[in-house]
């Protein structure tokens, strides 16, 4: 996947997810798109904003704190970062909201995604063949069940790709083997991906 997005548009991307979260986080009001947004960040997107909190004295160790986002193209980029950073930050069911205290202790991160795209097969078992990791994001979806993991997440966690179609569709609250089925729908997307390096500190283009 080419880059799409600069990293001076990146850097606008986490700069206005942090202040978001900073503001939202400390004085419950929200921010504004800035009079300054690059005008490809006005365009529809989707984006996941993701909250991790470093631990441990030498900072390089991180543990999710929150992870909310957009996957279709629905809104602006720029009021879409504001809309999820908030959420990331407030209303992931898996943790409570962020506090003050912890502001000092997460960095952030933004992954902009490409419209999702049903991956064709006329056999489950050729799914497989045609995801990669490290490029891929997936999106299982079965009637009312749906669930998203982001091409980051099978890196991070050192997943093959039949463990990454087994925890989407755990995350989509169905058996790990749902995607053998001929009924179930799998798309995928990729991302391109920029995060702070440390609270408030440099921001660099992810590379997956």
């Amino acid at each position: 996947m080419g880059h799409y997005y600069s990293d001076v548009e990146g850097e606008f991307l986490v700069k206005l997810a942090r202040t978001t979260v900073d503001t939202y986080v400390t004085k419950k009001e929200r921010i504004q798109p800035p009079p300054d947004t690059p005008e490809k960040l006005k365009k529809e997107s989707g984006v996941f904003v993701t909250l991790n909190k470093i631990k441990g004295r030498e900072k390089r160790s991180h543990e999710l704190r929150g992870c909310i986002g957009y996957p279709l193209p629905i809104k602006p980029l720029v009021e879409a970062t504001i809309d999820v950073a908030i959420e990331a930050a407030t209303a992931d069911p898996r943790f409570p909201p962020v506090t003050p205290d912890e502001l000092d202790y997460i960095v952030v991160e933004v992954s902009i995604l490409t419209p999702p795209k049903v991956i064709e097969v006329s056999d489950p078992l050729e799914y497989p063949a045609k995801i990669e990791i490290g490029r891929d994001g997936l999106i299982v979806e079965y009637g009312f069940y749906r669930g998203l993991l982001l091409p980051q997440v099978p890196v991070e966690e050192k997943w093959d790709v039949i463990q990454f179609l087994s925890y989407t569709c755990y995350k989509a609250g169905l058996p790990a083997n749902c995607w053998k089925q001929k009924d179930v729908t799998i798309k995928s997307f990729q991302a391109e991906i920029f995060e702070e390096i440390e609270p408030r500190g440099k921001i660099k283009r992810k590379e997956i």
